[in-house]
Parts: C-alpha cells; structure tokens; sequence
C-alpha cells in the first residue's frame, strides 16, 4: 500500500455481529496497514473507540479483551453439527442473552426499576452501565483525542430526530459517546450529552460512509474499507425466520451500494466540472456557478472503496445481532479474516491503480466473486 495514500476504516453497526470487524482489523493490521481515520455506527462505534483508543501493538488486544469478556455467559460450543442443530444452538444463546444481558455490555433491568415511569431507567429494557464501565478499562481516551486515528461515531438525536456525529477533530470524545452511539431503543437508554439526548445512530443510517465522503479534505488518494454487518442482497426468504433475517438484512444494510453509486456519479460530474473550468477562458473560471459546481460533486481526491461484506452464515437466526455466544463469535471474526485474505489477494486488487482518478469500488471478500471494480 503506497505510502501516499490515506487509509480510513467504516464500521457499520450490528451488534453480535460486530466480532466479523474485529477479525477484518486484525487481518488489516497484520499486513501492516495503518489508518488515519476510523468511522463508526454503534458496535461499529465501539470497535473503532477500541481501536483509536489504544497504541497499535495494543489494539488487537483490547478487541479480543471486549469479545471475549462480552461472550463470556455462553462459552460452550453447540454439541452437534448438523445444520439445523447449529441453527437451534444459535436460537438458544440469543434468547440466553435476552434474558441475562451479556457481561461487560448490559444487564436486564429488574421490574423495580421501571417504577415510577418517566425516569431515565423506565425508559429501557436494559441498563448499559457494564458497557460504560467496560469503555473506561478498554479504551484510553486522552489517547483517543490527542494521539490517535481521527474518530467519528454517529448518533440520533432522539428530540429532533436529527443525525449528529462526534468528530475527535471537533470535540472530545468520550464513553458517553460511542454509547449514544450504540443505545438502540427501546433496548437501550438514551445517552445525556451536553443537555442533548442521543440514540443509536442506525435509527437514521447504520453506516458512517456518506459523512467520511463529504469529509474527505484535499487531494491525497483516499482508500476506504467499509465493513458492512448486513448484506442488503439475498435470496428469497423460505420460513418466517428467515423473513426476520432478510428484513433486518435490508433495513440496516443502509443501502450501502446505493451511497458508493451515487459517490461514483459525483466523482464523475466533478472530473466533468474540472475539465469544463480548463476549457473556459479565464473571465469564466471565476463563476460562482462553475465554483458551486465543483465544490458539491463530492471529494476531489481519487477515491478506493473496499466493501467487506458479512455475509449470512447457516447458523445465524433472527437474532443473529444480539446472539453472542463465544462460538458465533469465534466463527464471525474468522469470516472477517477470511474476507480479507481473499481479498487482498485477488489478482483485481493487486492490479489496482492507486490515485487514479474517480471512484474504485472493490468487492472481493467472497470465493465466488468473479469480478473486480465498478
């Protein structure tokens, strides 16, 4: 990877399945790839906090300290193979975690604590503390805000409705933060910063990508690896599960390949708007209209976008998001290595032309993908 080019990591959010980012960063890392900035949505949030948090010897293990202590309930691995067994498994620890909370995440709220109604712990099912508790351990945040990647996490004002993020460029960030980020209702409570009460960003796009475009500062190459927790392509449901599945699948994948689409227009009017400038004389160049014109087409830098994909695993049911038991999670993370693997080794992506101009899309991570960019 030239050194002139400026690497950024997008993580969607998805809960459980947020252990097939963590494997993804690891095989990132062990390549020698550094990032300079690192957006995230809810548990993408939380991986990214663990990751700008921390030195980069150190990043590794603190991702492998949350997973781990939060699959900490559900240890056992399932007793059969077969597919349906892994399947009912799956089904068991999700509804496990309903009832328990997950260690070093959330616990469930006793009756007692929705008395009266209207105060901040009648407002949700569960009490995010643990994960507070969990943030401050794991992640250094005078780290974070002095020395490490950029971080953006995105979040829902719950009042407006509006979406906010919190850049490290603008404010300093801390727990509070990456839990606005991540406090999905009516699961979760809502998250007081500043007099302002947020929810999880996802409510208004589960993913960060559209604000790392119209971010995107200069004209150094850009290379983008979004990490997706939900494929918005598949097949036709064939039971009722798999109709909650493709549901959640559609509706937080956030329609990802719609945003890098319209990235790739932009980036197309933008060389059009550049050359048109050049063609002019210079009375013209000046023009307010030809200014606005190449000023909102998206970022004049060359853009590379590296989609990693997770893609639905036989095993995973309806609550393959809050299903966290030490087994899905072992086999999410090796999914993320394995999506890498296979796509930095592609014969596509080692033919790829760094700082050419416009948008490359890349999407590699699956053995039967035949093409290469669009």
């Amino acid at each position: 990877m030239p050194a002139t080019e400026l690497n950024a990591l997008v993580l969607q959010g998805g809960g459980a399945l947020g252990a097939y980012q963590a494997g993804t960063f690891s095989a990132l890392d062990e390549t020698k790839l550094s990032f300079s900035w690192v957006a995230g949505i809810s548990i993408g949030a939380i991986n990214a906090a663990l990751i700008c948090g921390n030195r980069a010897e150190d990043r590794i293990p603190a991702l492998e300290a949350f997973w781990n202590r939060i699959t900490a309930n559900v240890t056992m691995s399932a007793p059969f193979w077969t597919s349906a067994g892994r399947r009912a498994f799956s089904e068991v620890a999700a509804a496990e975690v309903t009832l328990a909370g997950a260690p070093g995440f959330f616990r469930p709220r006793m009756p007692t604590e929705f008395w009266p109604f209207g105060s901040a712990p009648s407002l949700s099912f569960y009490d995010t503390a643990p994960l507070k508790a969990t943030l401050e351990e794991l992640v250094d945040f005078d780290l974070l805000n002095s020395g490490g990647p950029r971080l953006c996490v995105g979040a829902t004002d719950v009042e407006t409705g509006n979406f906010v993020y919190f850049d490290s460029r603008k404010t300093r960030i801390d727990a509070r933060h990456i839990m606005a980020s991540g406090a999905l209702p009516p699961g979760f409570p809502p998250v007081e910063i500043d007099g302002r009460h947020y929810w999880d960003g996802g409510l208004v796009s589960n993913t960060p990508l559209q604000y790392v475009m119209e971010e995107a500062e200069g004209d150094q190459p850009l290379c983008v690896f979004q990490v997706d927790l939900f494929n918005a392509r598949g097949g036709l449901p064939t039971d009722v599960i798999d109709v909650q599945q493709r549901e959640k699948d559609i509706r937080y994948s956030s329609r990802t390949r719609l945003t890098t689409d319209r990235y790739r227009d932009l980036h197309a009017l933008h060389l059009a708007a550049e050359r048109l400038a050049a063609k002019l004389p210079d009375d013209l160049r000046d023009d307010p209209d030809l200014a606005q014109l190449r000023r909102g087409t998206g970022p004049s830098c060359p853009v590379t976008l590296v989609h990693l994909i997770h893609r639905k695993q036989g095993f995973e049911g309806s609550g393959k998001d809050y299903e966290f038991s030490r087994q899905s999670m072992a086999d999410h993370w090796s999914a993320g290595r394995n999506d890498v693997a296979r796509t930095l080794s592609h014969t596509s992506w080692g033919a790829r032309q760094v700082g050419r101009d416009g948008l490359q899309i890349f999407d590699l991570g699956t053995q039967d993908t035949q093409g290469a960019t669009r």
